[in-house]
């Protein structure tokens, strides 16, 4: 495959699509005519960019450039479910070039209906600007080339041992915010869900344009304890920073 015509990622605009690369899975013919990646050169040398996760590969070019690939079942079944459409749980090889930093995803854990539920809640920047998109379907699905998409991952929860997906949530407009509270859901299936709140989360996200993917990973909190000073401190500063984050925002609010 070839792969060019971009770097790094633009700030969302309504006006001009997000950068993305020309491919051509011919390895030439579809877009020149003939086999030329049978006459590359490799001229990336060793990697010096931050660490990655998912990684498979990657280098960094004379112009100091990063190239990477990292490998990770992005689409899978919401709620701990099996697989039930097509890609549910296929694993995707994902490219990405960029120069300087990658996207910052950050999250932070607490409680919401007065303790009731666990909540999960955050940001995604890249180079101190929000990363969200402008639509998306009923679904919740971008429809357009800058909205994307985090995939949430519970470890050891109602859903089951071991890692399981939870659910995914675009971030919001203007901030780059979101949000989510672990509660009982009704699956597309028609099934009837718990709540999943686990002993450990995992954020995965695209990276904005050709930027690589990131991940984000921290400890739930345990259920909380009314009469539990430490509990009650905690959720205040969360309170506060959800105040910070959301800025108001309808549907993210503390």
């Amino acid at each position: 495959m070839l792969a060019w015509g971009a770097v790094n990622a633009l700030p969302p605009s309504p006006s001009r699509p997000q950068v993305a690369f020309t491919l051509d899975y011919s390895g030439g013919w579809g877009s020149v005519g003939k086999p030329v990646w049978k006459t590359f050169r490799n001229v990336c040398g060793p990697y010096r960019g931050p660490q990655l996760p998912y990684l498979v590969a990657a280098c960094t070019a004379p112009d100091g450039s990063h190239w990477a690939l990292q490998r990770w079942r992005r689409s899978q079944a919401n709620y701990g479910l099996p697989p039930w459409k097509k890609g549910h749980g296929d694993l995707e090889l994902r490219l990405s070039h960029w120069t300087g930093p990658v996207a910052v995803l950050e999250a932070w854990t607490d409680w919401y209906y007065n303790g009731r539920w666990h909540h999960l809640f955050g940001r995604l920047t890249y180079r101190g600007r929000p990363v969200h998109g402008f639509a998306t379907t009923p679904n919740g699905e971008p429809l357009d080339s800058y909205g994307r998409v985090l995939y949430l991952d519970v470890l050891d929860s109602a859903l089951g041992p071991g890692w399981r997906r939870e659910n995914g949530f675009v971030a919001r407009r203007p901030t780059g915010a979101f949000c989510y509270g672990f509660v009982p859901h009704t699956a597309p299936t028609g099934e009837r869900r718990p709540a999943a709140n686990g002993r450990r989360y995992r954020l995965s996200v695209s990276g904005p344009g050709v930027t690589p993917d990131v991940v984000w990973e921290g400890e739930g909190v345990p259920d909380f304890d009314p009469e539990d000073p430490a509990h009650r401190e905690h959720e205040e500063r969360m309170t506060a920073l959800q105040r910070e984050l959301f800025g108001g925002h309808p549907g993210c609010r503390p």
